[in-house]
């Protein structure tokens, strides 16, 4: 016969920091995708279609963005310390909170040196192609490292879901690494296209969406168990 026996739910003070840690994880992708979305479809002259997120560092609201960067940048690394707290051992125990934290970092970088405005935005820039300030270069090396490290991140966490045989989240990861990899290489190959740029904003909110289901599965606490006894 199988009955289920519930497992007391771990409150001890190390579980409880390791799932505020986590927390932070759950916050972070809410935020940034909201209050850049908020910019977006609000300061005049960003078109969705032909500026990244990142140009929003730019003109008076600028400071707005920055906040953004900053506060995400931090959350995702208070979450990597909590990914590094609940995955002790097995695939993905060492690398994939040290990932995560890169790309936190990397979103710091992207606060302190502002992409160059471009393409009309902020309103009265030039819409012809101008030269790359050292600000700009070093963000855009930032956010290259940076969204290598949490593709990376999901193939590896994803290794971890398939070793447990959790084959549905692992599908889920692969898809958001291979989606969010894609997304970038369009972007920042300088197409310019309409398309490649929705593309690469659609990529984005899914590896923020997945940081946040991420950092939730881990913080979940397991109440239930299945157990076999013979009557």
């Amino acid at each position: 016969m199988t009955q289920l026996i519930a497992r007391p739910v771990d409150c001890s003070p190390v579980a409880r920091i390791t799932r505020s840690l986590l927390g932070y994880g759950v916050v972070a992708g809410p935020l940034y995708v909201v209050v850049s979305l908020a910019q977006a479809l609000t300061r005049d002259g960003f078109d969705l279609t032909r500026h990244q997120w990142s140009m929003l560092s730019n003109g008076s609201l600028g400071w707005i963005q920055v906040a953004n960067f900053t506060l995400t940048g931090l959350m995702l690394v208070a979450m990597a310390a909590g990914v590094r707290r609940a995955l002790v051992t097995g695939p993905g125990a060492t690398w994939a909170p040290r990932l995560i934290a890169a790309f936190g970092l990397s979103l710091l970088v992207a606060a302190v040196f502002k992409a160059d405005p471009a393409l009309g935005f902020p309103v009265g820039t030039p819409e012809g192609a101008a030269s790359i300030s050292a600000s700009g270069m070093v963000h855009f090396v930032a956010a290259g490292f940076g969204f290598t490290c949490i593709a990376v991140a999901c193939f590896v966490i994803a290794r971890r879901y398939a070793a447990e045989g959790r084959r549905g989240w692992a599908r889920y990861s692969r898809t958001t690494g291979v989606v969010f990899l894609a997304g970038f290489a369009c972007v920042a190959s300088g197409g310019g296209s309409s398309v490649a740029n929705l593309l690469f904003t659609t990529a984005v909110i899914m590896v923020f969406a997945w940081t946040t289901a991420l950092a939730r599965d881990l913080s979940a606490p397991a109440v239930a168990a299945p157990a076999t006894t013979s009557l």
